[in-house]
């Protein structure tokens, strides 16, 4: 399978809603978020995520459809580094496969579809076990941002904790009820963390989104290092997070392209 296979899908779904006259059921997603998303992009940020040791035979990137909004694209369940083209699968909100063939669906694409559904703005998701967060998500310290490339943790970092929705569990988001819990904890915030587990994390699109995952974990890094050290420590404030985050709107491409470069060849 190619590239070509989007673009030959996104015809038939547009010219089927112009058909049938209800060409408003097609949603299509932002501009921006279209820039570059297509399914090479989101093979190549499931590489770079397991080359950056983000994931590792878990976690998963998944981005909105680019022509429907209601659906979106996620590897069947495979370790990320061995992603393939032929292993994008296509799901709707409820995280219902469309075109399973036989490939198994990941457990936790509820993650997913439920931040979908609640957030229309956000057309990526980064879902990881990345481990200096762990301790964020279990302990009262929040996790908040220092640096100059930190705008984007604020102004929070929610934790998730499965217990409140459902008691006992095996901490993942492995149904509806638990994804959209997530979805509702994580509120209008770029990064919500789930209690013992990880962390998901929303973009425009998959090159932010894969940027946006790798320096929620060196934020962690770095916040953990300066509580060695004499306080109180300085964080960012509203106005300078505003800031980074302009500027950040397209300065992660220069990271994302340097990633794909090194990393994988391209």
């Amino acid at each position: 399978m190619s590239c070509s296979w989007l673009k030959r899908a996104a015809c038939v779904l547009i010219v089927g809603a112009l058909a049938s006259g209800n060409a408003s059921a097609q949603s299509p997603a932002s501009p921006e978020a279209n820039r570059g998303d297509t399914i090479a992009e989101l093979v190549a940020a499931n590489r770079v995520l397991a080359k950056l040791n983000l994931v590792d035979a878990f976690g998963h990137v998944t981005m909105r459809h680019p022509v429907n909004s209601q659906r979106y694209l996620m590897a069947r369940s495979i370790a990320p580094a061995l992603v393939t083209e032929q292993d994008i699968m296509e799901f709707d909100l409820d995280s219902n496969a469309i075109d399973a063939r036989g490939r198994s669906a990941s457990i936790e694409r509820f993650i997913h579809g439920e931040i979908y559904k609640a957030r229309p703005d956000v057309n990526a998701i980064v879902h990881s076990h990345s481990p200096t967060i762990i301790p964020f998500s279990v302990s009262q310290t929040p996790l908040r941002g220092m640096s100059h490339v930190a705008g984007f943790l604020h102004p929070a970092v929610p934790v998730y904790d499965p217990r409140k929705t459902v008691g006992a569990s095996n901490l993942l988001i492995s149904n509806q009820q638990l994804g959209k819990a997530l979805a509702e904890a994580l509120g209008q915030n770029t990064v919500v963390l789930i209690r013992g587990h990880g962390n998901a994390v929303v973009a425009p699109n998959v090159g932010f989104a894969t940027y946006r995952a790798y320096f929620t974990e060196v934020s962690a890094r770095l916040l953990l290092q300066a509580r060695t050290l004499d306080g109180p420590i300085t964080f960012l404030e509203s106005d300078e997070a505003a800031k980074i985050n302009e500027l950040r709107q397209a300065g992660y491409v220069r990271q994302w392209e340097l990633w794909k470069q090194e990393l994988l060849g391209n």
